[in-house]
């Protein structure tokens, strides 16, 4: 029975993660208790694995990254690296942009060094990219990948809607044409 309940648990905690990001991401100010009836739980529940806000949204910024962080291989097994890395970077500002939606849920100390740790993982996904791109002679030797970083910071800096998508993607473009020169 306890591994019952255990399996529950662990389930109940997936889908509490798994609908909040695409909640927070519509609207940063969505309450914990519409989050819980999306997820089909009881705010009980929800308050069991996430006692505040702020432990939610973290939660949810590390599953979100490590998701980013773990789809670096599957891209590059299914599209050529320039390709991959256009997708990828695509999901980072997508992710970033809900990020910066949540502004002052992000800031205690706790989100900040959460933020933080975060920073290792997508520096080593995007040196893999560039890899696979440098072994193809689709850009230059020598790119350090904290610098892509902050390159790429652009693009979740530009306005919501179709519009900011569209200078997304040409922003990203003058990225990649940097990577080549």
């Amino acid at each position: 029975m306890v591994e019952v309940q255990r399996a529950d648990a662990q389930r109940n905690r997936a889908r509490i993660l798994e609908v909040a990001y695409p909640a927070f991401a519509a609207d940063p100010e969505v309450s914990l208790n519409a989050i819980a009836k999306l997820a089909g739980v009881g705010p009980g529940t929800l308050y069991r694995h996430f006692p505040t806000r702020e432990a939610l949204v973290l939660a949810v910024y590390q599953e979100e990254v490590a998701n980013l962080v773990a789809s670096v291989d599957g891209l590059l097994l299914e599209r050529d690296p320039l390709d991959a890395f256009r997708a990828w970077a695509r999901g980072l500002a997508a992710h970033a942009r809900m990020k910066h939606g949540l502004g002052e849920a992000l800031t205690s100390d706790a989100a900040q060094a959460v933020i933080g740790a975060t920073w290792g993982p997508v520096s080593g996904a995007i040196a893999t990219l560039l890899n696979a791109a440098v072994a193809r002679g689709d850009i230059r030797v020598g790119i350090d990948p904290n610098d892509v970083i902050l390159l790429l910071s652009c693009l979740w800096r530009v306005p919501p809607g179709e519009a900011g998508l569209v200078q997304a993607d040409r922003l990203l473009e003058m990225i990649i044409a940097a990577l080549r020169s």
